[in-house]
C-alpha cells in the first residue's frame, strides 16, 4: 500500500511539495543568518528581544511580510522545478487525445514511470490501436457487403438468365418436340441446381461469419465418414473420367466433432479438387493418424497454384480463374466455409501446389481419451 500511493501521482506531488517546502526553509535560513551577519559587520547588530521592545507592530509587519512573500516565492519555484516534467507529460497527453479527437489515429505516446499518467498514456495508446482495429473491421465489412453484392449479382445472375430463358423457350414455342422439351427442362434443372447450390454456399458462410453456426458435437468414426463420402463420389469420378486412390495407415478412429460439418468440410475439398483436377486424371485422398491429430490430404494434378496466390485462396468470393465461370466454380466460398469449419473444430487447413501436384492438407485434433482408440495397419 505505502509503495503504491509513493509511486502515484498523488504521492509524486506530496513528495515535492514536502521537498520544495525543506528547500524553502533552508534557504530562508540561510537569508535570515546573512542578513544577521551583514548586521554585526555593519554594527547595528542588536538582540531579537531588544528589537522586538523597540519595533512597533506595524513597522515589524512590512519585513515579515516580505520574508513570507520570498518564502512563497522559493517554494514556488522549487515546486514548480520539480513538476516541470509531469506538467509537460499532462500537457503532451492531453494535445495526443486532442489529435485524436481531431480524427488523427497516427499517435502514440510514450508511456514514463509507473503512475496514473503512465497508465493513462498506456489506455490512450491501446485505445487508439482499438479505434484502428475497429475501423480496419468496418473498411473490411464494406469491402465484404461490395464484394457480396458484385459477386453476387453475377454469380447468380447466370444461372438464373439461362433458367428464365430457357423457360420462356419452353412457353413461347409450342411446337418443340419432346426431346428439345426435355433437353430444356434437364437444362434448367441444372441450372436451378446450381443456383440453389450458390445460395446455400451464401447463407452458410454468412451463419460462420456471425457465429450463428450451432456446432452439435458427437463421437464419429472419421475414417468411416471419409470411406462413406468417397463412395458418394464414386459417380461424380466417373462422368469426369477421374479415379480415386484412397489410403489410409489407420483402421478406425473416433473422434469429437460436428459430422454434418465435417462432411461438408470435405465434400468442398473433393469437389474443388474435381472441378479444378480434371486434367489430372487422377485425386489422392490420405488419412494419417499421428500422435496429435489426424491429417488428411486431398491431391489433384490440375493445373498448378501459383504461389502468390497460394495464401488468398481461402478468403471469401477469391477464385484463382478469375473469369468466375460456372464450370469451374460457385461464389468463391467453397475454401473459405473449409477454412472456418476446420477452425470450429480446432484444426489447421493449407494448401500446396507444385508440379507433384496441388494438395489441401488438413489436421484435426484428437482428445486426450481418443489417442489409443485407433490401431496402425501394417504397411505392406
Amino acid at each position: 500500500m505505502r509503495d503504491k500511493i509513493r509511486n502515484s501521482y498523488r504521492g509524486h506531488v506530496i513528495f515535492n511539495g514536502l521537498v520544495s517546502g525543506v528547500v524553502t526553509c533552508l534557504l530562508e535560513f540561510i537569508i535570515l543568518i546573512n542578513v544577521m551577519v551583514i548586521d554585526r559587520l555593519a554594527g547595528t547588530e542588536k538582540p531579537i528581544e531588544r528589537v522586538v521592545r523597540e519595533k512597533s507592530m506595524g513597522e515589524m509587519i512590512f519585513p515579515i511580510l516580505i520574508y513570507v512573500m520570498v518564502g512563497i516565492f522559493i517554494y514556488t519555484i522549487c515546486f514548480y522545478i520539480m513538476q516541470r516534467r509531469y506538467t509537460r507529460y499532462v500537457q503532451e497527453i492531453a494535445a495526443a487525445m486532442q489529435n485524436i479527437s481531431d480524427g488523427n489515429l497516427n499517435i502514440h505516446v510514450e508511456v514514463r514511470g509507473d503512475d496514473e499518467l503512465a497508465d493513462m498514456a498506456l489506455q490512450l495508446n491501446s485505445m487508439v490501436e482499438e479505434i484502428k482495429n475497429l475501423m480496419a473491421q468496418e473498411r473490411e465489412a464494406e469491402k465484404t457487403k461490395n464484394d457480396l453484392i458484385t459477386n453476387v449479382a453475377h454469380d447468380l445472375r447466370t444461372p438464373l438468365t439461362s433458367i428464365i430463358g430457357y423457360l420462356e423457350l419452353l412457353s413461347a414455342n409450342q411446337t418443340l418436340s419432346d426431346e428439345k422439351k426435355q433437353q430444356y427442362v434437364e437444362v434448367a434443372l441444372k441450372k436451378s441446381q446450381h443456383l440453389q447450390k450458390l445460395i446455400e454456399d451464401l447463407f452458410g458462410f454468412t451463419k460462420m461469419s456471425y457465429g450463428k453456426v450451432v456446432v452439435q458435437m458427437g463421437e464419429l468414426d472419421i475414417v468411416k465418414l471419409m470411406e462413406q463420402l468417397l463412395d458418394e463420389f464414386y459417380p461424380v469420378f466417373s462422368a469426369q473420367n477421374l479415379e480415386c486412390k484412397y489410403h489410409t495407415n489407420i483402421s478406425s478412429l473416433k473422434i469429437r466433432a460436428d459430422g454434418t460439418l465435417l462432411a461438408r468440410l470435405f465434400d468442398n475439398l473433393i469437389n474443388n479438387a474435381v472441378k479444378y483436377g480434371k486434367d489430372g486424371k487422377l485425386i489422392k485422398v490420405d488419412l494419417e493418424g499421428i500422435d496429435d491429430g489426424i491429417i488428411i490430404k486431398i491431391t489433384n494434378f490440375g493445373k498448378i497454384i501459383p504461389q502468390a496466390e497460394l495464401g488468398m485462396i481461402f478468403d471469401k468470393f477469391y477464385r484463382v480463374e478469375q473469369s468466375r465461370s460456372l464450370d469451374t466454380g460457385g461464389a468463391g466460398l467453397g475454401l473459405a466455409i473449409a477454412k472456418s469449419i476446420t477452425q470450429l473444430h480446432g484444426g489447421k487447413i493449407q494448401a500446396e501446389s507444385s508440379l507433384k501436384g496441388t494438395v489441401f492438407q488438413v489436421w484435426l485434433p484428437i482428445s486426450g481419451e481418443n489417442k489409443e482408440i485407433y490401431e496402425i495397419k501394417s504397411e505392406k
